[in-house]
């Protein structure tokens, strides 16, 4: 259907593509705030958040390019369940990438890390991770999803997102907010994740994809679908979705491009 389907936006290189990144995330930003004075954000680790400093550490253009990280409420769209400091921690990855480099002008963000008491034990892992999102966005109401302001995803080479692999049982989850699993097919095998529901129900989401090793499952996610969890939430999210992808990443991809304003 016209306006339904995902914005792909393709750019020469990663270089190109940080400003606009930068662009949409404050936006989304601003519309949070205006919304309910914060910005609900998850993020997922791999390459995500070397690009994301490089977009949001940026010298501002403009008063309207600013970004107001003391409003931002971080959360983890996954997380292994390992050590706050371990190599597999994406909160290792986005601190070291990002956090540890905002400057004190900036602001600080509010950052929403796994309890690490319960690593042995996923499912109870999972169950407080779901109590830190119920404190959040619930504040005592009956809420039947988060709806966060914004998801930053990344996509697997196998087509994946967060922690929801291809032919998972997990994606066929409806009822918890944050899920175990403890057979990833990725190492490490033990990892706590957003569910489906919770992903579609992001004001908007955006992926972020480069190099030329992600071309062909990028050709399965808009051409053909398969049911990969990548598929799923564009054919679930539409035109609140968007791609940001470098040209190496999408190359005989036939899915309109859109250009970015």
């Amino acid at each position: 259907m016209p306006g339904k389907q995902p914005n792909l936006f393709a750019f020469n290189d990663v270089n190109a593509l940080a400003p606009a990144l930068r662009s949409y995330v404050i936006s989304c930003q601003n519309a949070g705030l205006t919304r309910h004075d914060a910005f609900k954000v998850g993020v997922s680790g791999g390459s995500l958040p070397k690009t994301l400093a490089q977009a949001l550490l940026a010298e501002p253009t403009s008063e309207e390019d600013t970004v107001k990280f003391d409003k931002w409420e971080i959360f983890f769209a996954d997380e292994r369940a390992v050590a706050l400091d371990h190599d597999d921690s994406n909160y290792a990855l986005l601190k070291t990438e990002l956090l540890d480099k905002i400057p004190a002008a900036m602001g600080q963000p509010t950052v929403h890390p796994i309890d690490t008491q319960y690593l042995s034990d996923t499912q109870e892992l999972a169950d407080q991770y779901e109590k830190t999102l119920v404190a959040s966005f619930a504040k005592g109401d009956s809420v039947k999803l988060p709806i966060f302001d914004l998801l930053l995803l990344g996509s697997g080479p196998d087509g994946h997102t967060c922690s929801l692999f291809p032919g998972h049982a997990l994606l066929r989850e409806t009822d918890a907010w944050v899920a175990p699993i403890e057979d990833s097919p990725k190492p490490p095998a033990r990892r706590i994740t957003l569910t489906l529901p919770v992903v579609t129900h992001s004001v908007k989401v955006a992926f972020v994809a480069t190099g030329a090793g992600k071309k062909d499952i990028m050709k399965q996610i808009f051409e053909e679908g398969n049911g990969l969890p990548c598929a799923l939430v564009n054919e679930a999210t539409g035109e609140r979705c968007s791609w940001f992808t470098d040209n190496a990443a999408v190359e005989g991809v036939s899915f309109p491009r859109r250009g970015f304003l």
